[in-house]
């Protein structure tokens, strides 16, 4: 990209106090107390504004860091990483039986399957809790509860 040589080129943009207007030759934009004069604690000057500090010349290291999004866990196998092995898995399912199971076999009873009909919860993994293990390490990744 080249310039016009009739365009002078734009140096820094103006700094905050010339765009608004506040006096730079002003060396103390606070009321400073004279010297010998003791300040009574309540309006405290805070430190005259000296521009900016000078940047330090410190070496900025950059670390990358993988954030892995939350799993959840129904009641079909997930690929994830195992937490105990950090393998690339896929979760075993197992099948226990849990509040709605046993509130399933409740309503049974009480609508008069008492002859053993009310069983028939404890037979169906939809009315189960999932459990996820690890089928590496063996190790409980997670489970879904039903209710």
């Amino acid at each position: 990209m080249s310039v016009p040589s009739g365009v002078p080129v734009p140096s820094a943009p103006p700094s905050y106090e010339e765009t608004t207007g506040i006096n730079v030759n002003y060396p103390h934009p606070y009321p400073v107390p004279e010297p010998g004069q003791k300040p009574d604690g309540k309006g405290m000057n805070p430190p005259p504004y000296m521009g900016q500090p000078a940047p330090a010349n410190n070496p900025v290291t950059v670390q990358t860091v993988y954030v892995q999004q939350p799993v959840v866990f129904y009641d079909r196998p997930v690929q994830m990483c195992c937490p105990s092995c950090n393998q690339m898995i896929v979760t075993r399912l197992s099948y226990d039986s849990g509040a709605l199971t046993w509130l399933s076999c409740g309503g049974l009873c009480l609508l008069g399957c008492i002859a053993g009909c009310c069983l028939i919860p404890f037979c169906i993994d939809a009315l189960k809790d999932v459990d996820h293990t690890c089928p590496n390490c063996n190790a409980l990744v997670g489970s879904y509860k039903r209710l």
